[in-house]
């Protein structure tokens, strides 16, 4: 069984340095930070990027696949459903078999691609996007805060970041879950991680769906609850 150790590792979000234990399983020890409530592994638990990539390697993500087009449907819709067609966006960590860009240019969006192993154009960086996704990303970021720095970065004012990932709900639900078992998952978000993202970033955001908090630049409505 993975052991804390006597030294709490720093937020990878927030810097703070004072998490405190939430879990442990027989490959790792689980943090929790008191300032954002991300959970995270400490770094000497992450493996490493061939390791990395050679899991990535495995996905099986057909775009044909009515199954696969229905999950992602969770973020694609409301997205379809609040920017305007024609909008330019950028779908971060596409993976091996880009899917949601393609249903994205289906319902009128012009989407370009990056991903640090797939697709690693670093001139996505110089351009301004309507929106940004990324789904089922966050968790496999090593560096959130620098990551999400850059993302914000270049979203346009009134922008949306649509971001979908597995909430964690509750200490015995995480201790529990398939997800966690994944040693490419290495960040564990919350709500309550979103909203303070959001106070960080100067943004809004909402919880359209199940997994799924969309953030919004420059704009005055409140947070919003999830569902």
């Amino acid at each position: 069984m993975a052991a804390f150790g006597e030294q709490a590792p720093t937020c990878p979000l927030c810097d703070a340095t004072d998490p405190t234990p939430y879990h442990q399983d027989r490959a790792r020890a689980y943090w929790q930070c008191g300032a954002c409530a991300l959970v995270f592994v400490p770094p000497e638990a992450r493996i490493d990027s061939v390791a990395e990539k050679a899991r990535y390697d495995q996905h099986q993500n057909d775009p044909r696949d009515p199954r696969y087009r229905a999950f992602l449907a969770r973020l694609a819709d409301p997205l379809l459903a609040r920017v305007p067609r024609g909008a330019v966006g950028l779908d971060f960590g596409s993976g091996p078999g880009p899917t949601l860009g393609l249903m994205l240019s289906e319902g009128g969006l012009r989407v370009h691609h990056y991903d640090v192993f797939y697709a690693p154009d670093p001139e996505v960086w110089n351009r301004r996007y309507d929106f940004i996704t990324a789904t089922e990303v966050v968790e496999h970021l090593h560096h959130p805060r620098a990551e999400l720095d850059r993302c914000f970065s270049v979203l346009a004012p009134r922008g949306v970041l649509a971001v979908m990932t597995k909430w964690v709900t509750g200490q015995p639900a995480f201790a529990a879950s398939r997800y966690i078992r994944d040693p490419t998952h290495v960040c564990f978000f919350s709500p309550a991680t979103c909203q303070w993202i959001a106070r960080r970033w100067g943004t809004t955001v909402e919880f359209p769906a199940l997994d799924v908090a969309f953030f919004r630049r420059g704009g005055t409505a409140p947070v919003h609850s999830p569902h």
